[in-house]
């Protein structure tokens, strides 16, 4: 008896998916409740398992796109199936050598008649001279190949032979190879690309800077390093102290953290965070419930926990829906100043970049510190100039002074 195994629901608006990779092979023998294929929807990747034990029989392959409820394989009684033994390859036709005939040598073709050169009388040199006609050129007629006047008058001025069409260009051949590679988009990217696409067409997006001294924070770090990750298991990185930023701020200006619903304003009494990152399958942006609640060790935590499912592809549906702001490192790249796009229906994103020691001017004194540029995408239909720039001065000198951010004044 065989059973078919079918693609499950796995999201109220997800109606199919991508069987991205066969775990197993087709007459593998398989367990009870072990994982078959993987299946990818425009939000996350799903693992398929075995509803029996017994033999696996494959109906859809790597790439297919498939309904929710469509049969992905069968499932039959027993081992796996032997495999047939693969019938050796047919030999290569010989390819019949073809002689191409010998042709005979070309014939030259026969030039011009090799008129004799005479000596023109001096009524014909006159002529020819009239006529710019070369004597060389002309047949003789008279005695000795002499050139009279009647041969002359009969001559003509030799036609330039036209010019030989100009051959082509030679294009040089380029060095290297010029190979291209297609490949389909996954569900994910074409979620991600005509989300970014419409949030820049239909949302009136701007972007304020600022930069922040990160040398209070690294000192910060620098000191209690080792006494937190003994305490608490996790290091002490700048995430946690973005996160804390953030939340403050947005008690002062509350419309960053809201979004508009048709033709209302809806504001949120709670912060969750996005926290973007780059997984191998592309962009996720899982989230950090109630961050306004958590401490720096709680936020450091859900961060890692977060990172790390999304690089082996485990985050769930629920795991990246919701957000209510999000916040994207590109320092970690390198990026030293971006734009980033809001992640819709969001109304504003924070943007983290590398850090450089620069020179800045500090009670009257040029001194190098360590400083970071920050980007805050923003939709004007909600936020005033007012605010965004507000709110990120507000996180600048929260982040300038640890000790307010962690005492929460």
């Amino acid at each position: 008896m065989s059973i078919e195994i079918k693609v499950p629901p796995v999201g109220e608006s997800i109606t199919e998916v991508v069987l991205s990779r066969w775990v197993k092979n087709d007459g593998d023998a398989v367990e009870m409740d072990e994982v078959i294929a993987e299946l990818e929807s425009d939000k996350a990747t799903f693992e398929l398992t075995a509803e029996q034990a017994g033999t696996l029989k494959t109906v859809a392959s790597e790439g297919d796109t498939l309904a929710i409820g469509a049969v992905v394989c069968k499932i039959e009684d027993g081992g796996a199936a032997p495999k047939s033994k693969e019938e050796p390859a047919a030999p290569a036709a010989e390819k019949a050598a073809v002689t191409e005939d010998k042709k005979p040598a070309p014939v030259a073709e026969k030039s011009g008649d090799s008129y004799a050169t005479g000596t023109p009388s001096p009524s014909a040199g006159k002529i020819l001279a009239e006529k710019g006609v070369d004597a060389g050129s002309v047949k003789g007629t008279g005695v000795d190949g002499r050139i009279t006047k009647e041969d002359a008058l009969n001559a003509e001025k030799a036609q330039p032979k036209a010019a030989a069409p100009a051959a082509a260009p030679v294009v040089a051949p380029v060095a290297g190879a010029r190979n291209e590679r297609r490949q389909k988009m996954s569900p994910l990217r074409k979620t991600v690309a005509k989300r970014l696409v419409a949030v820049k067409n239909e949302t009136a997006m701007l972007t304020t800077f600022n930069e922040v001294n990160m040398k209070p924070i690294m000192d910060l770090r620098g000191k209690y390093k080792d006494q937190f990750k003994e305490k608490y298991g996790v290091g002490l990185g700048f995430m946690s102290f973005f996160t804390k930023a953030v939340c403050e701020a947005m008690k002062d200006f509350p419309a960053v953290n809201a979004r508009i619903d048709g033709e209302e304003l809806v504001y949120n009494d709670f912060v969750d965070i996005s926290i973007a990152v780059s997984a191998p399958k592309g962009l996720v942006v899982p989230i950090i419930r109630n961050a306004e609640s958590l401490t720096l060790a709680q936020i450091e935590k859900s961060v890692i926990e977060l990172a790390t499912k999304a690089r082996d592809s485990k985050l769930t549906i629920e795991e990246m829906t919701g957000g209510t702001f999000t916040i994207t490192n590109g320092g970690v790249f390198g990026s030293m100043m971006s734009t980033p796009i809001i992640n819709a229906p969001q109304s504003a994103i924070l943007g983290m970049h590398n850090i450089i020691e620069r020179p800045i001017a500090e009670k009257g004194e040029v001194v190098i510190r360590p400083m970071m540029y920050l980007a805050l995408s923003y939709d004007h239909r909600i936020i005033d100039g007012r605010e965004s720039v507000g709110f990120l001065v507000r996180v600048k000198q929260l982040l300038e002074d640890p000790a307010r951010l962690l005492l929460g004044v």
